[in-house]
């Protein structure tokens, strides 16, 4: 510092610093591979994500290659992945394959007339030039390619439309789903709202009390629930023992929310407090407006749940075959046609999602936040 200030007093111009230069260069060289190594992180993460989302979607992308296929499709050796036929050229009045031929070296389009396996010769007509003589080749026909042209077959869908009772299902399946999500939301708000906002005595053991029902076993306590429902209260062959117990907040639900709404300020209660406003008029003017993440994530698990929920509506429904949802008759229409139809049946399959995805869709946005929010920063 002594040196520097002499310096500036004297009027000399300091000495030349090269060993700043090159830490500034070293710098910058350094940063240059920091962005090389965090590009490369990206690239392997987005590789990895990719390969993870292909390998998952692949039934699903089977399902739908499968659902617009005929039976003689399906059945056919050599079919491509997607739903195709085979070119075929009319030729007299009959219509003949079309086959990938080699001839001088080059490979041809042609038809194929006639096979003689003794003689190991082969007869074919060019469809670019049916006057020409047949071109008479040796060979098999089954040691040749033949030419598929896309053919999609979009009547299954009709047919499991009609054959399935697919509107009568459905909508029987979006009945039952939104009930059970508003009762769910609506229980599990007013539960996860006591727990996060009001001192009581107890609050904490019945708390723990509820988590622990999340580690009971759904089988353990089946039997006792069945004969409740069936013997004693005579609910057999309706939907009261699917929606009534939504109406009783559970324990995963109820976790979810109560840990949104301690992220929320105190403050705010104390503020519509001074305003007059009573709990029930605070939760609903100002916690759940600002709980909608965690409101919608509910919503869509106990949604999805609902909606592909089997041995629920199997055991109460059995006999009533008019309040089946989707599931129950999707697994049915399995049973009955997957040998002969399975096209109908993927088809079937892929109605049956159309809706659950498109609520997914709709709230995807609050539902990543809610989850976020209620998984991590608690």
């Amino acid at each position: 510092m002594d040196r520097l200030a002499s310096t500036v007093i004297s009027g000399e111009e300091p000495a030349s610093q090269p060993f700043e230069a090159t830490t500034v260069r070293d710098r910058y060289s350094r940063s240059g591979g920091s962005r090389i190594r965090v590009w490369l992180a990206r690239l392997g993460v987005t590789l990895f994500a990719t390969v993870a989302v292909v390998g998952f979607l692949s039934p699903l992308i089977l399902s739908m290659t499968v659902s617009i296929k005929s039976i003689e499709q399906i059945s056919q050796p050599g079919q491509p992945v997607l739903a195709s036929s085979p070119v075929t050229y009319n030729y007299n009045g009959r219509d003949l394959t079309v086959y990938y031929v080699q001839v001088d070296g080059k490979t041809e389009q042609l038809a194929l007339v006639s096979s003689n396996r003794a003689a190991n010769t082969m007869r074919f007509v060019d469809p670019n030039s049916p006057d020409a003589p047949p071109i008479v080749l040796t060979g098999n026909r089954f040691d040749l390619s033949i030419v598929y042209k896309i053919d999609p077959q979009f009547q299954n869908f009709q047919t499991a439309w009609n054959d399935l009772g697919f509107l009568r299902e459905l909508l029987n399946t979006i009945a039952l789903a939104t009930i059970e999500t508003i009762g769910v939301l609506l229980s599990c708000t007013l539960v996860a709202y006591g727990f996060a906002r009001f001192r009581f005595p107890g609050r904490n053991v019945l708390f723990i009390l509820v988590i622990a029902t999340i580690f009971l076993p759904t089988f353990a306590t089946i039997i006792p629930i069945y004969t409740i429902f069936t013997k004693v209260l005579g609910w057999q062959g309706t939907w009261l023992p699917l929606i009534v117990p939504a109406f009783f907040a559970n324990a995963y639900d109820v976790f979810l929310l109560r840990q949104f709404l301690m992220t929320i300020p105190r403050d705010l209660d104390e503020a519509a407090a001074l305003d007059g406003a009573g709990p029930i008029r605070t939760l609903v003017s100002v916690i759940l407006p600002q709980a909608w993440p965690a409101v919608v994530a509910v919503a869509i698990f106990t949604f999805v749940y609902s909606w592909n929920d089997y041995f629920g509506p199997l055991l109460y429904l059995g006999s009533s075959q008019d309040l089946w949802p989707l599931s129950i008759g999707l697994a049915t229409f399995h049973g009955q046609h997957n040998l002969q139809e399975p096209g109908v049946v993927q088809a079937a399959t892929l109605m049956s999602i159309v809706v659950p995805l498109i609520f997914f869709l709709v709230f995807q946005r609050f539902f990543v936040r809610g989850i976020r929010i209620t998984g991590v920063e608690t």
